[in-house]
């Protein structure tokens, strides 16, 4: 009876040993301190990106339409946040439909609460998606200053990050078909920079040039209030990319090494190229090229190294500048150059990621480390993503130009907006 009883006890502790393992197995996602603290560290990083963007673009336009100018950029703040907690999250990272778009299963953010995604808060997620949404739009309103309606403006966003931004993130990142076909764009240079920059090339076309261009002399007003917004742009942008890991790991803290080394190496090929063609170096081109560092670095970020971060900058910083100076002869008025620098830069940075990702950082290999097939994978979604984005805006604008017309008059574009749309002063001297 002593051998019986024996047998079972073994018996029942290897069934209870043998279903520990199990489960320990099939553990569920738990929330971890250090990843959340570092994500709302970076929430908070890409939303200070904002208010340096008003500056960035302040200082370059005419001191008539910097108020005007500022709250382009300001305004996405409010319109966005609204938009995307009733149903923009939803649509980008809800259940997919189709490859193509999420469904409602998130609207009113239904769902969403403080449940593990990953090893951070839904909520935490979704309000780092948030700050991505609400910055693209604000890009594209660089191409617009001066001259743009502002209550048209206002739908604009609202259309174009329900049209656009949503359909192309969820592409991207929330288990669409550019996913499915392995294109790397660790954080936004096809769903924020190419989407924002071939957008406001598309809505500079259709509202025209400003009065006065390109024969009237139109500098910046104010490069000291750009100098500040760029170096407030280049400190939100560690959120924006080493965020993007979502997690405190090595991935985290290498995104955020190139980060740095491509904005300093696109500073320095901006100006290294306008100093060669125009014969001096500019404040303004140094912080141009440290964006447009910044821009190209995006989409790579987590998939490549420090030596070929510095050639990515360097490359998109002299690129980019050739971009600015090629707008005049093609005859397009992009007031602050938002498709040079974003439009350009991200395909830049896009393409160059399949040349420079390597398995040892990000788990896939380029053209460079013996991979040809990710710089075709690239080359499609680059594609993609400029059709979508120029075809769905141009819509969007003609629709609403026969509707409640794009421009301000001309009386009021010669005052300015400042005073013409807001009834303010931005100087008063």
């Amino acid at each position: 009876m002593t051998k019986l009883t024996t047998l079972i006890f073994m018996f029942s502790m290897g069934l209870i040993f043998t279903g520990a393992e199990a489960f320990a197995g099939e553990e569920e996602p738990k929330i971890v301190a250090a990843d959340t603290a570092w994500m709302l560290i970076s929430c908070a990083l890409v939303m200070l990106m904002v208010p340096g963007l008003a500056l960035f673009y302040g200082g370059m336009d005419r001191s008539k339409n910097i108020l005007s100018t500022l709250l382009l950029s300001f305004v996405c703040l409010g319109v966005i946040t609204v938009q995307w907690t009733l149903f923009g999250y939803s649509l980008a990272f809800g259940g997919d439909v189709g490859k193509v778009i999420g469904d409602f299963s998130f609207v009113a953010l239904n769902g969403v609460g403080l449940e593990p995604n990953g090893t951070i808060p839904h909520q935490l997620f979704m309000v780092f998606q948030m700050m991505f949404a609400i910055l693209t739009p604000a890009l594209i309103s660089g191409a617009l200053v001066g001259r743009m309606k502002f209550k048209t403006f206002v739908v604009f966003i609202i259309l174009w990050s329900t049209l656009v931004y949503d359909p192309l993130c969820h592409w991207v990142w929330g288990g669409g078909w550019i996913s499915d076909l392995g294109a790397l764009d660790f954080a936004g240079g096809l769903v924020v920079h190419i989407s924002s920059g071939v957008s406001a090339l598309a809505a500079c076309i259709l509202l025209g040039k400003r009065k006065g261009f390109p024969a009237e002399p139109m500098p910046p007003h104010n490069l000291t209030l750009t100098l500040l917004g760029a170096g407030l742009l280049w400190f939100g942008w560690f959120g924006f990319n080493a965020g993007s890991e979502l997690a405190a790991d090595a991935v985290a803290a290498s995104a955020f090494v190139v980060t740095q080394i491509a904005a300093g190496a696109g500073l320095l090929g901006w100006m290294f190229t306008e100093w060669y063609h125009r014969g001096k170096p500019t404040l303004l081109g140094a912080a141009s090229g440290g964006v447009a560092g910044l821009v190209a670095i995006t989409p790579a970020a987590g998939f490549v190294g420090p030596i070929s971060a510095i050639m990515i900058g360097v490359i998109a910083g002299a690129v980019c500048y050739m971009a600015v100076v090629a707008k005049h002869r093609f005859g397009y008025d992009d007031s602050l150059d938002v498709f040079a620098v974003h439009g350009i830069g991200g395909t830049i940075g896009a393409i160059l990621t399949g040349l420079f990702a390597t398995a040892a950082i990000g788990g896939t290999d380029g053209l460079f480390f013996g991979n040809p097939g990710q710089l075709v994978i690239q080359l499609v979604s680059v594609a993609a993503a400029w059709v979508y984005s120029f075809g769905v805006t141009f819509a969007i604008l003609k629709v609403l130009d026969a509707t409640m017309g794009l421009r301000v008059s001309e009386q009021d574009e010669v005052q300015g907006l400042d005073l013409s749309l807001h009834g303010e002063r931005g100087y008063t001297l």
